[in-house]
């Protein structure tokens, strides 16, 4: 891999990693257009240890907010004080949150990185996701917000993370879509999301990182991927909360069923390869 792709799929990592679009699509439909094997297992893994910069992002971004929390979780594991407070009682959310996609993940690793590589799931979960998107905010009452969130609404956010395990599907808009579902605002399912990507993402790049070291790859451009997903993810999280607050997921249905159906028209064409 050359610094030139590996600045590009840095630049589409961060910019899609959380906007609800798939940032596995579209570096599947990047490193394609790049003439990149995608069905390779380096390059399989490149994609999941470049999601490290977007998560260190996330860190930089929402640092006093992490502190707090984790500060209260280990605190309430000694002192029964803080047991009962919604910073200790969030920090155990994300963990039960996050146990259904280690889980998943680790089981159906194989499956990930080679038969889900394909474009036809790619291009059929951009469109058939949107759908869930669109009644998500159709049937939204955006009732309750962070302070209301519970273990159950933490859990079934998280198995969502699981669905979005296929390219294409969006871990944001699978996450933000469950959570409207559950009567979250915008704002609140988007936080979470946000939260519960933190330990999912990381565990998935740290778990690749040895198909990439030694690979054919190389360790400069793994570095130089990561660092750009980094700067471009941190602008698009402070975009994104931005965004929600005041406008649907389902502005971004439009351009995930354009791009779907295109990608689904060319391989029905035989103009390009699933691979």
């Amino acid at each position: 891999m050359s610094y030139l792709e590996a600045v590009i799929l840095g630049i589409v990592e961060g910019l899609t990693e959380f906007l609800p679009v798939s940032s596995t699509g579209h570096l599947t439909l990047t490193e394609k257009i790049l003439g990149l094997p995608v069905d390779d297992p380096a390059i399989t893994a490149y994609t999941a240890v470049i999601q490290m910069g977007a998560i260190a992002a996330v860190l930089l971004y929402f640092f006093s907010d992490i502190w707090r929390i984790a500060s209260a979780w280990v605190k309430g594991l000694v002192h029964a004080e803080y047991r009962g407070s919604f910073d200790h009682r969030f920090g155990w959310f994300v963990i039960v949150g996050t146990l259904p996609i280690m889980a998943i993940g680790f089981l159906a690793r194989d499956v990930i990185s080679g038969p889900l590589r394909s474009l036809w799931w790619v291009g059929g979960a951009l469109v058939g996701w949107s759908v869930v998107m669109w009644w998500a905010e159709r049937k939204a009452t955006q009732a309750r917000g962070e302070r209301d969130l519970t273990l159950r609404d933490c859990l079934m956010v998280g198995l969502a993370q699981c669905i979005a395990l296929i390219p294409g599907v969006s871990r944001s808009g699978a996450t933000i879509s469950v959570g409207l579902l559950r009567g979250l605002d915008r704002v609140t399912a988007t936080r979470l999301s946000f939260f519960l990507s933190i330990p999912a993402l990381t565990a998935a790049g740290l778990f690749e990182l040895k198909d990439v070291i030694g690979s054919h790859i190389g360790i400069g451009p793994t570095i130089v991927g990561t660092v750009v997903s980094f700067v471009v993810a941190y602008a698009a999280i402070a975009w994104l909360l931005r965004f929600v607050a005041h406008h649907p997921i389902t502005w971004f249905v439009p351009y995930r069923v354009l791009l779907g159906g295109g990608v689904l028209a060319l391989l029905a064409a035989g103009v390009i390869s699933a691979t």
